[in-house]
């Protein structure tokens, strides 16, 4: 039987449940005649309890992490060390699955060449445990025109709690207290969580070159969004939604984030609600609606674990598209940014 040895980077809430899984998983493991070992796990803290995971499998250093593993599993999040071990990983011809959407957005430069060559597995980046990238990777067969999806479920939560009358600075105190927002709150509030979603998603079906840059010079937020404006809207038959979206304009793919105001009939309202939603169009299979959990460490870690086996059986991971995507001719859907 094989043995394939498990670095863990991130030991919070999608280590920890991604570790309970892994032992759920152990008779599935060896179903396929493997044997998944997890041989260590690098956090900040070792001292701090962390379910499912022995202390002793708890390390602080870096130095050395990667040694006689076979696949680098990280949700730690970030850019900066994160990216560093890695890249040292895939340099080292190690396989890594991550659910870090921030390092795919930003630092696509250097991991591009080996998506390319489908060493990176990035299902739970985008819509956590509800299977986006693997979906959109299988309508490669169709023209995209466009997509549209609602991917931040704390924005979500926000514009939730502000129609039923709750003023901004109320709301975002109670999303804090219920640990939704992010350590850095604009990556949530300024719209930079779903424009990090929305450039991996422009990158695997419409344009593998596509600037970071460029989605970040289009992203807007919801601060200046008010109880009376969503109020408004919502007598008026319509909502108020922060929407990542990809659509052509002058030739070329472009990503954008920013509230818009969609009808009550919209799928990204009847299906976005507590909830994320995504909405493909494309020729010939038309529009197609995808909705389900975004968030939460159980269910992000799923996608994890969907990605290791993905490895084990032998598949590639997430490729990008190979060459830009010409742009349609057909007409787009007018959303009425607010």
């Amino acid at each position: 039987m094989e043995t394939v040895r498990v670095a863990l980077m991130g030991g919070g809430t999608v280590g920890s449940a991604f570790a309970q899984l892994l032992t759920a998983h152990r008779s599935r493991f060896r179903a396929l005649d493997v044997e998944v070992e997890l041989t260590r796990v690098l956090v900040r803290d070792t001292q701090k309890s962390r379910p499912g995971i022995p202390a002793g499998l708890l390390t602080d250093n870096p130095k050395g992490f990667l040694e006689d593993v076979d696949v680098l599993v990280e949700v730690a999040g970030g850019t900066t060390l994160a990216g560093d071990l890695v890249l040292q990983a895939l340099e080292m011809g190690l396989p890594v699955v991550t659910a870090n959407k921030a390092l795919l957005a930003e630092r696509w430069g250097e991991l591009r060449e080996y998506a390319e060559e489908g060493s990176l597995y990035y299902e739970a980046s985008v819509m956590a445990g509800t299977p986006i990238l693997g979906a959109l990777q299988s309508l490669w067969g169709n023209q995209t025109l466009e997509v549209h999806g609602i991917v931040n479920g704390t924005c979500s939560y926000l514009i939730r709690r502000m129609e039923e009358g709750a003023t901004y600075d109320q709301a975002f105190q109670e999303a804090e207290q219920l640990g939704y927002l992010e350590a850095d709150p604009n990556l949530d509030v300024g719209g930079i969580d779903s424009a990090h979603k929305i450039c991996v998603l422009g990158r695997l079906t419409v344009d593998p070159g596509l600037s970071w840059n460029k989605v970040l010079q289009r992203t807007r937020g919801i601060q200046h969004l008010t109880p009376e404006l969503l109020q408004q809207a919502r007598a008026e038959g319509h909502a108020i939604k922060l929407v990542a979206s990809l659509y052509p304009e002058q030739g070329e793919w472009v990503a954008a984030v920013r509230p818009v105001r969609l009808p009550k009939s919209h799928p990204l309202v009847s299906m976005g609600s507590g909830r994320n939603a995504l909405v493909y169009r494309g020729d010939p299979v038309g529009q197609l609606v995808f909705a389900g959990a975004g968030a939460g460490g159980d269910v992000t870690a799923s996608a994890v674990l969907g990605d290791l086996y993905r490895l084990l059986l032998g598949a590639p991971g997430h490729l990008p598209i190979p060459d830009s995507v010409p742009t349609p001719q057909q007409p787009l859907e007018q959303l009425e940014e607010v």
